[in-house]
């Protein structure tokens, strides 16, 4: 570990999936850290890799075509790679603990809201029936869950999408976790409920000292709770840096042509909305070279001969591209 406030570190992750058209690399040799307290965000379009990454994180790629091929997962210094499901087991929901996309899917459908968020501090913490379920009020109040006696006896189809979310992140955080993964915590809530959600996930990250990795694909989450961010593309990280030096200073094509695709009330309603040409490539087939040189406006041959090293600019911020490499013909 780089420092004793280090809760996370990956270091050249490797998973892929094997299918009847051949090998998918889905996550290709990321590595990153988090602190104790931090925020990490993972951005990226639909297909980079970005819940891969989170899955292969808590291993919960088993019973799936997907298998983590190499690297490490340094877990506060435990290599999670290397653990027994029964340890793990012991870990997932305790020490690291999961958002997940979709609540609706997510929660169980048979259990009340209340029983949910009482079993995993029950699992865990050893508390009696009693203690658990007063535990899973005490937290539905701190997500500031309305009624939350009442949202308690409730069944997650009874609620709506904003509550559900919020009995997601009371059960995640029940047993006040070293580290939270949130997978698109705000998708398909309108943009009140999303500023609440996001709010309420800080404020509790702050309370209990949380590191907290932040997958989305809006720049907007991104700015408003990250300290780090790793912008991914087909299974890589592509560009590395602290939040204001992305927003500022972004190096990579990619990062610059996600920036451009933002709506900007400045903007001449006349005018088109800046788009990244093209679309991602198929995983079965990806272009020799760096990936993102079919879509990039400044490729140029040397870009086909094989893919860049992500090469650290400064301190800050780290690049996985030629043109700030020096390679021949970017000079």
């Amino acid at each position: 570990m780089e420092n004793e406030n280090t809760i996370l570190e990956v270091k050249d992750l490797r998973t892929s999936f094997y299918t009847e058209n051949g090998e998918v690399k889905a996550v290709d040799g990321i590595s990153f850290t988090i602190e104790k307290g931090k925020t990490l965000g993972i951005v990226g379009e639909s297909g980079s890799g970005k819940s891969i990454t989170s899955l292969s994180i808590m291993r919960l790629l088993m019973g799936t075509t997907g298998k983590n091929l190499g690297g490490e997962i340094l877990f506060q210094g435990e290599d999670l790679l290397k653990l027994s499901e029964a340890q793990m087991m012991k870990i997932r929901g305790n020490r690291i603990s999961m958002v997940f996309q979709e609540p609706m899917t997510s929660l169980n459908p048979t259990m009340t809201c209340g029983e949910q968020i009482a079993e995993a501090v029950r699992t865990h913490r050893g508390l009696n029936r009693r203690d658990a379920w007063e535990s899973a009020i005490r937290m539905l109040k701190r997500v500031n869950m309305p009624e939350p006696e009442k949202r308690a006896k409730q069944y997650p189809f009874e609620l709506s999408g904003g509550m559900r979310q919020r009995v997601m992140i009371a059960i995640a955080l029940s047993c006040h976790p070293d580290l939270l993964i949130a997978d698109e915590p705000t998708t398909a809530l309108d943009v009140t409920i999303q500023a609440q959600i996001l709010r309420r996930i800080k404020r509790l990250q702050n309370e209990f000292g949380t590191a907290l990795i932040m997958i989305t694909h809006d720049l907007g989450v991104i700015a408003e709770v990250c300290d780090m961010v790793a912008v991914m593309y087909c299974g890589k990280i592509v560009e590395y840096t602290d939040t204001h030096t992305l927003f500022t200073e972004p190096k990579h094509p990619y990062t610059i042509g996600l920036m451009k695709s933002i709506p900007s009330h400045e903007v001449d309603t006349d005018d088109d909305l800046d788009v990244i040409q093209g679309t991602v490539p198929s995983p079965y087939e990806l272009p020799p070279g760096c990936s993102f040189a079919p879509r990039c406006p400044h490729a140029k041959e040397s870009c086909n001969r094989g893919m860049p090293e992500l090469l650290n600019l400064t301190e800050k911020q780290a690049v996985r591209c030629y043109m700030h490499q020096g390679q021949e013909g970017w000079k």
